[in-house]
C-alpha cells in the first residue's frame, strides 16, 4: 500500500489544489494565455504522434521484412536517437542553423538569404520543434512494433507472399493490422513525453502547459494557479491513457506462434534498396548524427577554456542523484513485484499496478505534487523544533536532495518495475515454494534464490533509471536545492543564455551515458529475429 501513497501524494496534491480558491494570477492566465496553452500543445501531439508513427513504423517494417543494403546496420541505429535528450537536439539545431552557420550558408546559397531565412524562422517555431521532438521520440514506436512485427507468426505474412502479394501489400493488409496494439502503445508514450516536454519547447519559445507551470510558479510566484494548470494537463494524461485503453480493448499484440519460423525477408533491389535505405539514413541523421556532430565539435571548441572543477562538480551531482534513484527505485519494485508474487490478492495486485503510474505523469506536475506538502512538513518541523528545543531544522526536505530523490521515485518507479516484473515470470514457481518448504522465510527465498537469477535483470533495470534521472529535466529545476546543478540543468542554462559551446560537454556526458542502455534495448528485442 505504500506503492499507492507514492504516486497517490501528488496527485492528491495537485487535485486539492484544483478544487481550491481560485486567484487573480489564475483568472488573468485562464482569459489570455490558456487557451494557447491548449491549442500549442495538441498541435505538438498531433504533429509528432504523426510523424513518429511514419518514422517508426515504416522503419520497422523495413529492417524487419526486407532486405537491402545496410539493413544490419539500421537495425540498432534506428535506436541512437533514442539517448538524446529533446532539449540537447534543440539545442544542436539552432547552432546547426545559427547565423553564419554552414548549413544555413549553404541553404542561404541555394535557396537565397529570404529563403534561408524563411528556413531559420520555421526552424525555431513550434513546426521546428514539432519535427524535432518527432526525430528523438520515434524510437519508442519503432522499438515496440518492431517486436512485434518479429514476433507475429511468420505462416500469416508467407501465406500472404505465396498470395502474390507484395511488401507493401503484407504490410497494409496483414502485419500493420495485426502490430495495431504495438504501435498504438508507442504513441502513446510519445505523447506523453510530448506533454512532460519543458527544454526544447521553452528555448523555442513555444508556450505550452509545461512552460505555463515554470511561468506562474517561478515569475508569478503563484502555487494556485500552478497547480490550476498542472491539473488541467492531468486531464490531457488521463484522456492519452483511456484513449489507449480502448483503444488496445481486448486485442493482442501479435498471433505469434512457436511453431512458425520468421519468413524469408523480401528482397530489395535497385531503387527500392535505395528508398528503404534513404528511408532509414534520414532519421538517425537528422535525429543522432548531425546533432551528435555539432555537440562534438562544440565540445572540442570548449575543452580549452573548460572549468574542469566545476564540471566534474556537476558529473558527481548527476551520477550521485542518479545512482541512489536507481537503487531505490528497483529495491521498491523488488518488493513490491515479490509481494505481488506472494500474495496474488486483487488488492496487492491493484496497489502494483497504480505504483507504475508516475511515469505517465510529467514532471512538472510530480515536482509540484511533491514540493508543496514537503514545504508544508518542513515548516511544521521547523516551527515544533522552534517551540520545544529552541533550534531550528531548515528545510530538512526541500533544502536537500530528499525531496528530489522522492520525486524521482515516483516518476520513475515503472522504469524499474516493468523488467523486475518481466524477470520474475521467468522464474519457476516452484523454486519459491520449494525453499519455503525447506524452512527459509520469504526475505530469505528472495536473497538466496529469487535474486542471484535476478541478477541481469536488476542491473539492467537500475541502468535504465539511471539514464533517466540523468536526463531530466523540467522535474530537476523545479526541486533541486539551492546552488545544486546536475549535467541536464547547467546544460540548459547555459544553452538559454546562448553559451552553446559551453553547454556541449555537460550535454555529450548526457548523451554517452545514454547510449548503453539503448543499444541493449535493441539487443534485447533482436533476439526475436532468427
Amino acid at each position: 500500500m505504500g506503492a499507492v501513497g507514492l504516486v497517490l501524494l501528488p496527485l492528491a496534491t495537485v487535485f486539492l489544489g484544483i478544487l481550491g480558491g481560485g486567484s487573480e494570477t489564475w483568472d488573468h492566465l485562464a482569459s489570455t494565455v490558456l487557451r494557447e496553452y491548449m491549442v500549442n500543445s495538441a498541435i505538438l501531439m498531433v504533429v509528432v504522434g504523426g510523424l513518429s508513427l511514419l518514422l517508426g513504423i515504416s522503419t520497422a517494417w523495413l529492417v524487419t521484412a526486407c532486405d537491402f543494403p545496410g539493413r544490419r546496420l539500421f537495425r540498432w541505429s534506428l535506436v541512437l536517437p533514442l539517448s538524446m535528450p529533446t532539449y540537447i537536439v534543440a539545442f544542436a539545431y539552432a547552432g546547426l542553423f545559427g547565423h553564419g552557420a554552414p548549413l544555413l550558408e549553404t541553404l542561404a546559397w541555394g535557396m537565397g538569404p529570404p529563403g534561408a531565412a524563411l528556413f531559420r524562422s520555421r526552424l525555431l517555431s513550434i513546426w521546428g520543434v514539432s519535427a524535432i521532438l518527432a526525430l528523438v521520440l520515434y524510437p519508442y514506436v519503432y522499438l515496440i512494433t518492431r517486436a512485434s512485427f518479429l514476433k507475429q507468426a511468420g505462416g500469416l505474412l508467407e501465406s500472404s507472399r505465396v498470395l502474390g502479394r507484395t511488401a507493401w501489400d503484407t504490410f497494409f493488409r496483414v502485419a500493420l493490422p495485426l502490430a495495431r496494439p504495438a504501435w498504438v502503445a508507442g504513441v502513446t508514450l510519445v505523447l506523453m513525453e510530448v506533454l512532460n516536454e519543458y527544454g526544447a519547447v521553452r528555448y523555442y519559445g513555444v508556450p505550452t502547459f509545461t512552460t505555463g507551470i515554470f511561468r506562474a510558479w517561478f515569475s508569478l510566484g503563484d502555487a494556485a494557479a500552478a497547480l490550476r494548470l498542472a491539473g488541467v494537463l492531468l486531464v490531457f494524461v488521463f484522456a492519452l491513457m483511456i484513449l489507449e485503453r480502448v483503444e488496445r480493448g481486448r486485442a493482442r499484440f501479435d498471433e505469434g506462434s512457436r511453431g512458425y519460423a520468421n519468413p524469408p525477408r523480401f528482397h530489395l533491389r535497385g531503387w527500392r534498396a535505395a528508398g528503404a535505405f534513404g528511408a532509414c539514413a534520414i532519421p538517425v541523421t537528422l535525429g543522432f548524427l548531425l546533432p551528435a556532430l555539432q555537440l562534438l565539435g562544440w565540445g572540442i571548441e570548449a575543452v580549452p577554456n573548460a572549468a574542469w572543477g566545476a564540471f566534474l562538480s556537476l558529473a558527481a551531482n548527476s551520477f550521485g542523484l542518479a545512482l541512489v534513484s536507481a537503487l531505490l527505485c528497483v529495491s521498491v519494485a523488488l518488493l513490491i513485484v515479490y509481494a505481488a508474487r506472494l500474495d496474488p490478492s486483487p488488492v496487492i495486485a491493484m496497489t502494483s499496478r497504480v505504483s507504475v503510474l508516475g511515469y505517465s505523469i510529467p514532471g512538472a506536475v510530480i515536482a509540484l505534487g511533491v514540493l508543496l506538502p514537503f514545504v508544508w512538513m518542513d515548516t511544521r518541523i521547523d516551527a515544533f523544533l522552534r517551540s520545544t528545543a529552541g533550534i531550528s531544522s531548515g528545510l530538512l526536505i526541500t533544502g536537500t536532495v530528499a525531496g528530489l530523490t522522492f520525486a524521482y521515485l515516483v516518476r520513475f518507479l515503472a522504469v524499474a518495475h516493468t523488467p523486475v516484473e518481466s524477470g520474475f515470470t521467468r522464474i519457476c514457481g516452484r523454486l519459491d515454494e520449494t525453499s519455503r518448504s525447506l524452512g527459509h522465510p520469504p526475505l530469505r527465498t528472495l536473497w538466496e534464490v529469487n535474486l542471484p537469477l535476478l541478477r541481469g535483470t536488476l542491473l539492467s533495470a537500475g541502468l535504465l533509471v539511471f539514464v533517466d534521472v540523468l536526463k531530466e529535466l523540467p522535474l530537476t529545476l523545479i526541486l533541486r536545492p539551492f546552488n545544486f546543478d546536475t549535467l541536464a540543468t547547467r546544460a540548459f542554462q547555459l544553452a538559454s543564455d546562448e553559451m552553446l559551446a559551453q553547454a556541449a560537454l555537460p550535454a555529450l556526458l548526457i548523451v554517452l551515458s545514454g547510449l548503453g542502455p539503448v543499444l541493449l534495448l535493441s539487443r534485447l528485442i533482436s533476439r526475436g529475429e532468427r
